[in-house]
């Protein structure tokens, strides 16, 4: 009966550390996606910001046929690489 009572209590035990384990695991699934958000967030603005400034500097700067190429081959690269790590991050 000793052996069944001492079995009953470590039981009990890895059930109440089960059970703060899972709380612990969603608190920190939720972290995770709080923070992916905020990544997805941020990329967009940076994304946003990158174009404005290319915006501003082909309106300033870009005066020959040849230069507004250049620059739409850049903005393409540019926007690639945005493309690039937004893919990245949602995988």
């Amino acid at each position: 009966m000793l052996a069944l009572d001492t079995l009953g209590k470590k039981l009990d035990e890895l059930l109440k550390k089960t059970a703060a384990l899972e709380m612990e695991n969603k608190r920190l699934k939720a972290s995770v996606s709080a923070g992916e958000r905020s990544v997805k967030e941020l990329t967009k603005k940076l994304a946003s910001l990158e174009n404005d400034m290319v915006s501003v500097s082909l309106g300033s700067a870009v005066t020959g046929d040849d230069a507004k190429e250049n620059m739409r081959e850049q903005l393409d690269n540019v926007i690639d690489e945005i493309d690039k790590i937004l893919n990245t991050l949602n995988d």
